[in-house]
Formats: structure tokens, sequence, C-alpha cells
């Protein structure tokens, strides 16, 4: 096959690692994949490795008609088998490109969002569905997900549901020995209960209740420290937080990190505190993948991947009191290794990534096929 793929830019989020994993990993299966950006944000590029091309749409605004045209006239030179957009935003410059092409490539989206933030967000997507309904193929990321959406009219020609998956190889766990030697290095001692976050810090990941949680831990006699591997504009307000509540010694900000595995690694439980946007976060299956236990704020399609007791546990989105909890009672080593190592054969058995590609394979090779015998049968039917 010929695929095409389209996401909103490049940057360090959930949907665009996805989709470029997609692009690599189907390219070594023998198709030719092609890749393109609407925002020149291109802070993944390294990644693309197995793209046959890479081009940015340049858009200088939220609808830029000159990007679409060009675009448009992109896919007709390619005439891809499927075009493949990353949600929502990805999907708009997809469909009104192809219709200009003239292209006959069935539309592809991959959907990776179930909360939105604010009211704006919400009035995009009104104007977003269309859209959808227009689409091919729906791919949602879980089903707590596809009902969520479902419900509010947003539906393709048909959907299923394909979870995110992980590459256990490269996600393997890390030996004692190096995790306690980076802990040395960053200045924690070996008693010390350390809970990472690994995520680009922004309002809705709602970092600044991680800081709160820690403090409340110690304040109950917990070593407890936080770990937040990332970066981002939220990165002043948690210093400043963790100075307010006399913790700052407590938290350490690693800043962009390229490979997060040892850090992770160094870490004893993984929370992740998001309010919204969160679906089915890559993140949390990366730390189970490395025999992590994670407490993760119930929202999106998190009761699927974490059995409260088995994987880690659940905790209401905002709620601090139930966050301390669910982290002290992972504060006892034995229930962390044991969490740990089911959080690791969970992925395994359910978020694999070859099982991810194998499916998505299989829903391209589809969608390819009943596109072309429509297109055989209406001229068929126009001949006679």
């Amino acid at each position: 096959m010929r695929l095409a793929f389209v996401t909103g830019s490049l940057v360090h989020g959930g949907a665009e690692r996805h989709t470029i994993t997609l692009v690599n990993r189907l390219a070594e299966r023998g198709h030719e994949c092609h890749a393109a950006y609407v925002r020149d944000d291109p802070s993944q590029l390294e990644r693309l490795c197995g793209a046959a091309s890479v081009r940015c749409l340049n858009a200088r605004r939220f609808l830029d008609m000159s990007s679409i045209k060009r675009f448009s006239r992109h896919l007709a030179q390619l005439r891809p088998s499927v075009v493949v957009a990353a949600n929502a935003y990805a999907l708009m410059y997809a469909s009104l490109a192809l219709r200009r092409s003239g292209a006959a490539a069935p539309l592809v989206v991959t959907f990776h969002t179930t909360l939105l933030p604010d009211a704006k967000e919400w009035l995009k997507m009104l104007a977003y569905r269309p859209f959808f309904w227009r689409a091919e193929r729906l791919v949602f990321v879980c089903e707590a997900q596809a009902r969520h959406w479902l419900a509010r009219s947003v539906f393709a020609r048909s959907h299923q549901v394909i979870y995110n998956g992980v590459d256990l190889e490269h996600w393997q766990p890390r030996s004692p020995e190096e995790s306690a030697t980076l802990r040395r290095v960053l200045g924690i001692a070996a008693h010390d209960y350390v809970v990472g976050m690994c995520a680009v810090l922004r309002p809705e990941k709602n970092p600044l209740q991680l800081i709160e949680a820690i403090a409340r831990l110690r304040r109950r006699g917990i070593a407890a420290r936080a770990l937040l591997i990332g970066d981002g504009a939220m990165r002043g307000a948690i210093e400043a937080r963790a100075r307010a509540l006399g913790v700052a010694g407590e938290v350490i900000v690693t800043g962009f990190q390229q490979d997060v595995r040892p850090l992770l690694g160094a870490c004893d439980t993984v929370a992740l505190c998001s309010d919204s946007v969160e679906t089915f976060s890559l993140a949390a299956l990366e730390a189970m993948a490395l025999e992590r236990p994670v407490v993760h704020s119930d929202i999106g399609g998190a009761a699927e991947m974490i059995r409260p007791g088995h994987e880690g546990y659940l905790f209401p989105a905002g709620d601090t009191p139930m966050l301390v909890e669910k982290l002290a009672a992972l504060a006892n080593g034995e229930e962390r290794a044991r969490m740990g190592a089911i959080a690791r054969e969970t992925v395994r058995a359910r978020f694999a990534e070859r099982d991810m590609i194998e499916r998505y394979e299989s829903l391209l090779q589809e969608t390819a096929l009943t596109r072309s015998q429509r297109d055989s049968l209406r001229k068929s039917a126009t001949a006679h």
C-alpha cells in the first residue's frame, strides 16, 4: 500500500508519537509511507525514519487555504491507497485537500482525545464533526472514548477500537544496579520513595497536584520525592508551588529527555494526574512495561488498562486526598514489586505494539480494498 499520514504537528504528544510508530513499523512491513504535518513544529522529525517523504504544510493560521491547496496538489501526485489523519485538526486539512485533489483515496482518522479542556475546543469540535462523518473509518483508542464520542454524534462510515501499544523489547525493565546508580547521581537516597511523572508540563497534565501530594505524603512521615521527567510551560509554576509547600528539595524537574527509560527506572511508582485530554496514555503503558505500577486519574480509558490493586490504582480526577491514599499504599516495596510484575505482563498480553501494528495493517488493507471494490462497482454501473 501507499499510505499518506497527516498530523497537526510533530510535537512530543501521544497522537504524534503514535503516528510516527505507525509510519515506521508499516514501512518495515513493506508499505510505502509518506508523512505530512500541518504546523511547523518538527520536534520529533528525526524519529520519522520510515517515511519515504515528509512534508510540512506550513499553515500560518487555523485554516490556511494556501496550505490546503499545496497539500491537495501533493495528494494528486502521490495517489495514496489510504490517507490517515491523526486527530480532528489534521482530519480537517486532509479532508479538504482530498476533495480538491480529486484523489479517490479513502480517509481514515485515528482519534486520541476524549475530554476537551475548554468551551473554545468544544466549539471547534462542532465544526470538525462533518469531517468525521465523511471519513471512511474512525479508529478510537479505547472503548470508553468510543462510547463518549458516539453519544455525541462523532462517527464515520465505520469505526473500531484499537488500543495503543508499546514495544516490549524497547521498554525493558532496568537492572536494580543501573537504577540505584542513577538515583545516586540525582541525589536520591535508597530509602526515598520516588513518584515519577513523564509528561510535557502543561495544565491539562495537572502536575501541581502531584506536588501537593508529595507535601502531604511527607507530612505523614513517608519519604516521598517527585521526579518530573519533561519540560513545558508549567515548570516555573511547579517550582514555585514546591517552594511554597516547603518541598522544593524533594522535587526534581529533569527537563526534556530524549530517552526517558533510565529515569522512569529510577522511579518507584508513576503518577498521571491529568484532568482532561488524556484518553489512553502511552506514558502509562510505557511505565507499566518497565514494571512500574501506575496511579492514574480515572479518565478516558484508564480503567481499561489498570485494574486497581493489580497494575496500580485509579483515583477520581482532581481528588488529591485519594491520590495521596493510593500513593501511600504503594510506599510498600513488596506491593510495588508485585504490581509492577503484573503491569508488564498486562502490557505483553493486551497492549503489545506488534499486535497494534497488525490490527492497523489489516484495517488499512481492508479499507483500501473496500474503496477499490466500491469504485469498480460504480464504474460498472455507470457503463451500463
